[in-house]
């Protein structure tokens, strides 16, 4: 649906886009959707050196940003990264773009970026995957603990809560979940108790069922991990 609102709002001014990742780093397709809000900025039309794409994707994005309402100090799903050919915050931003400036787009309902990986090839979803697998192997180190297979090692919510207890820093007294949990009951108890502290420190995952977690549900999984890589990954 986005490469499709890109390519049809765009066509007059003759720009088609094939992928997300590989046609929106340089600034050249964001700073022509810019226009829809009336906005002209006094950038080099193309950039050529990867500096002067930077400069040209910063000076969009603060006027971008000012559009969609963001304000300094909170926290936003896309930056300069972008240039980087980072999908998800390509993704998000695209999204938040399409609702301000064509609000009667028929986007699917609250679109999801992770959902919108999984449609992609392997290749892509393998990539970001594995991000995040060296993201949450960084930090499991200091406990000694290292996960190989991200769909199956967080069915039981283990890894899941002593990851959250590293990231927020504090200690989950071991009475509170079961450590070996031998049977469903005990690995759901575990993935509704990581669940119920993510939405204490204010990441809210609503559509996110624990027994999808327990079932190694890929993409139920992917979204927990991304919440905690997006607000913990360092820059």
């Amino acid at each position: 649906a986005l490469v499709d609102w890109i390519n049809k709002t765009l066509k007059a001014e003759h720009i088609v886009i094939q992928s997300l990742e590989e046609d929106l780093y340089d600034g050249l397709v964001l700073h022509h959707l810019l226009r829809l809000g009336n906005v002209k900025l006094d950038v080099e039309e193309i950039a050529l050196t990867g500096s002067s794409q930077l400069r040209k994707l910063e000076a969009v994005m603060k006027e971008l940003d000012k559009m969609l309402g963001v304000e300094d100090g909170c926290p936003i799903k896309w930056d300069v990264k972008i240039h980087n050919k980072d999908l998800l915050a390509t993704v998000h931003l695209l999204v938040a773009m399409a609702k301000a400036f064509q609000p009667e787009l028929n986007l699917p309902p609250n679109e999801d970026p992770i959902e919108q990986l999984l449609k992609l090839e392997a290749t892509k979803v393998n990539t970001v995957k594995k991000a995040i697998l060296h993201f949450v192997n960084q930090n499991m180190a200091p406990l000694g603990l290292q996960v190989a297979d991200m769909d199956k090692q967080f069915a039981d919510g283990v890894i899941l809560l002593l990851l959250i207890g590293q990231l927020e820093g504090f200690f989950i007294p071991l009475v509170d979940f079961h450590l070996t949990p031998a049977n469903d009951a005990e690995m759901l108890h575990n993935v509704t108790l990581a669940l119920d502290f993510l939405d204490d420190i204010g990441l809210h995952l609503p559509n996110i069922d624990p027994q999808d977690i327990v079932s190694q549900d890929v993409a139920a999984t992917l979204k927990v991990l991304y919440a905690l890589f997006r607000k913990h990954k360092r820059n």
